[in-house]
């Protein structure tokens, strides 16, 4: 299949990129100018790179000439900062995804795959974790509500248009290639700081639970979309586990064996208390579970941060 991969100069879509490569698929990229990007050694060349904005509709639809299967992984907010300007976060990132779709309508595109937030998307747990994709769904960021109504249109672009389509509702990927410098992913910015003897900033009191996912596990359930023909089309895509803050800066100690210096600070409104997925309705129809556990994965992020150094 030819697949293009929007975002896959980043973290998560350049290790899809890899995989998709190493399956046989051709992997057309579209993502920012300049962009740094953490390609595979091995594989780079065979990827045919597209340079441009997502708000870019020209652009976009140029980019999806020719392509059977298109993975959305891009976002042009983050959780924290989605709030701050909630019209630019729709127009961005909702707006910017129906354009995308007409396109992908016209150009008779088959399949979409979507990374959508199991982390946001369900709000503050009304039920007890882990959560299935059952769960109301009340997030209290905008980037959460965001993610929410691209998943409602596309299942609209189903009913009426034919376009197949997977939703995967990830948790917090973590691994190698995740750049500590953008401030995203506590792992790997943890992770950077502890190897540095640097202080770790928390937010609140360090309580907040997380799922964590080591990101082969999170691109092995992405490549299944390509060959599940169900109609479940809204998957989590998780460890099945919560880890607290306090945890991850523990397991960190464990690994380098040193205290970590750390200082905390005031909680932040759009940080909910708790957030775990149920992966089972992934693990039935995708057959689909994670592989890595999380010691493993620290300690394949920490030694590809000391060999970047």
């Amino acid at each position: 299949m030819r697949c293009l991969v929007l975002g896959g100069g980043g973290f998560l879509g350049s290790h899809l990129c890899d995989a998709l490569l190493a399956a046989g698929h051709a992997v057309r990229v579209f993502d920012r100018p300049n962009l740094v990007r953490y390609r595979s050694f091995n594989l780079d060349e065979k990827i045919e790179w597209i340079e441009g904005d997502f708000v870019d509709r020209e652009q976009v639809a140029k980019a999806l000439s020719g392509c059977d299967v298109v993975y959305h992984l891009i976002s042009t907010t983050l959780p924290r900062s989605s709030n701050d300007n909630p019209v630019y976060d729709i127009e961005s990132n909702v707006v910017s995804t129906l354009h995308l779709l007409e396109a992908a309508k016209r150009h008779k595109v088959a399949k979409f795959v979507f990374c959508s937030s199991g982390g946001t998307i369900y709000g503050v747990p009304q039920e007890n974790p882990p959560i299935k994709e059952s769960h109301p769904t009340e997030p209290i960021c905008s980037y959460g509500i965001g993610k929410l109504a691209i998943e409602k249109y596309l299942h609209l672009f189903h009913l009426l248009h034919g376009i197949d389509y997977c939703i995967f509702r990830l948790a917090n990927p973590y691994g190698e290639r995740q750049r500590p410098a953008t401030a995203q992913g506590a792992v790997a910015v943890f992770l950077d700081k502890a190897l540095r003897n640097e202080t770790i900033e928390i937010w609140g009191d360090g309580s907040v639970i997380r799922d964590y996912l080591y990101v082969g596990d999170a691109v092995s359930a992405l490549t299944r979309a390509l060959t599940y023909e169900g109609r479940r089309g809204i998957f989590n895509i998780g460890s099945g586990s919560g880890l607290s803050l306090n945890d991850i800066l523990g397991a960190i100690e464990d690994l380098i064996g040193s205290p970590v210096r750390t200082t905390y600070l005031p909680g932040r409104a759009f940080d909910v208390p708790v957030s775990v997925l149920d992966i089972s309705k992934a693990s039935e129809h995708l057959d689909w579970r994670p592989k890595v556990s999380f010691v493993e994965g620290l300690s394949r992020t920490a030694q590809w941060l000391r060999d970047r150094r």
